[in-house]
């Protein structure tokens, strides 16, 4: 970081494609390094200037090997799985990390990250769910999040509902029958945003498994509003609850599953997430989700 005269500063930030597939496609996030002297203020300012979906800023730590904080052009948020990846493929690619365990903190606590043949992997907390009759108390009901994505019952998954999932950030995950059902959605983002609030959700994950659709586990899209993102093209945090999903109501019978995402977005943009799942007993304990990540250019911000 550079001080240009007495009211600015000047900062270098990667950008870094997350879940990259075949080394194209992925997630953009924003990566920078030595934030110890940042306060949330200059972060949120930086954030909004990069323009990414998530920016994450990297510090020392008394507990952990590094702490994060991530930020979206309008407000903090606890976990970002795309940028951790991003960082951490990253401090992989830079040599400060190595195969093997590592840590992040963050305000929401500490977890793990793992490399593993050049990918990062990070960790996300066993599941826990709110069916939609568990909605009621917060004044939103399964239709108005049918009404929210421009579609009806018919339009559904066979055997799953809507369910909130938290394995350490709130999501609605949604079946759809098919692709061209999750390619014709029509978020009405100003719904979308306001069932967030009221559900204290990052946003919704949309998916389908029909097999014409994809022959990975399943492909989706990711609708966050309320964070200042209408789409976007990977969500590692998203896609460890759907991965609970597919196995505790959609019986998988795996512990291995590949998310897709950002194929049926315009432009496409596809990605790739492995989620590995710690299960004993039949009972999701933990999770990590996980991709490769790639540079692509560095942004110069003046702040």
């Amino acid at each position: 970081m550079k001080q240009t005269h007495a009211n600015t500063q000047t900062i270098t930030a990667q950008v870094v494609n997350a879940f990259v597939t075949g080394n194209v496609g992925g997630n953009p996030a924003a990566v920078v390094l030595d934030a110890d002297n940042l306060s949330d203020a200059d972060m949120l300012r930086i954030a909004a200037k990069v323009g990414l979906s998530e920016t994450a800023f990297v510090s020392k730590s008394k507990t952990q090997a590094f702490k994060l904080d991530f930020f979206t052009p309008n407000r903090r948020i606890a976990h970002c799985g795309h940028a951790t990846i991003a960082t951490f493929s990253y401090l992989a690619e830079l040599g400060c990390v190595s195969e093997g365990e590592t840590s992040k903190e963050t305000v929401d606590g500490a977890r793990k990250i793992v490399i593993k043949n050049g990918a990062a992997y990070m960790e996300q907390l066993g599941p826990s769910y709110r069916m939609p009759s568990d909605w009621a108390d917060d004044g939103v009901a399964a239709a108005d999040v049918l009404k929210s994505l421009g579609i009806n019952e018919v339009d559904l998954a066979q055997n799953v509902s809507p369910v909130l999932v938290n394995t350490g950030n709130n999501f609605i995950v949604v079946g759809v029958k098919d692709g061209a059902t999750l390619r014709n959605l029509k978020p009405d983002f100003d719904l979308i945003s306001d069932i967030s609030e009221k559900l204290d959700l990052v946003g919704y994950y949309v998916f389908t498994t029909n097999r014409e659709a994809t022959d990975k586990d399943a492909t989706t899209r990711m609708f966050a509003p309320r964070y200042g993102i209408e789409e976007e093209s990977a969500t590692g945090m998203a896609a460890g609850p759907l991965a609970c999903v597919l196995h505790d109501h959609l019986n998988t019978n795996k512990e291995t599953l590949v998310i897709e995402q950002g194929r049926f977005m315009t432009p496409a943009s596809p990605s790739l997430i492995t989620v590995e799942l710690t299960v004993e007993n039949g009972k999701i304990l933990d999770l990590m989700a996980g991709g490769h990540g790639k540079v692509s250019e560095s942004l110069t911000i003046n702040f």
